[in-house]
């Protein structure tokens, strides 16, 4: 369950990215390219980000590390942005999917999609027990 809520707000961070014209990322969607296959697509791209945030990002994390120390963490920024750009290669490959004009603007996406997943998960985050008796 927590993945589908993850990958549905991954979704609604993407579309709003991409209502931002100077970051210069992009969403096409399956032919015809109407509203639903503008939604599914959007629902497979936040999936397979979702993916490649959990399986590879988790492998940069560790190896990098050090980085984070050295950096105060602002390389978690970089980080993101090439997990963003790396899923806009996975999903070019199939001919549909997200594309990203410059490596910089995918880490300002990024900056924005994990602000609105932040926000989304402070939301949504279950009560804890305590709280719920009181």
């Amino acid at each position: 369950m927590r993945f589908i809520i993850r990958v549905v707000v991954n979704a609604f961070a993407l579309w709003v990215v991409t209502l931002i014209p100077v970051l210069q990322v992009t969403i096409t969607a399956f032919p015809p390219g109407e509203t639903l296959q503008l939604v599914l697509t959007l629902l497979a791209v936040a999936a397979i980000f979702a993916l490649v945030n959990t399986i590879i990002g988790t492998i940069v994390k560790i190896v990098a590390f050090p980085l984070y120390i050295i950096t105060f963490g602002l390389i978690g920024f970089v980080i993101n942005g090439f997990l963003l750009w790396l899923t806009a290669w996975i999903t070019s490959g199939f001919g549909w999917g997200l594309s990203v004009g410059h490596f910089w603007w995918g880490v300002v996406a990024a900056l924005i999609i994990s602000i609105i997943n932040g926000l989304f998960g402070f939301i949504l985050r279950p009560q804890s027990k305590r709280s719920r008796r009181d």
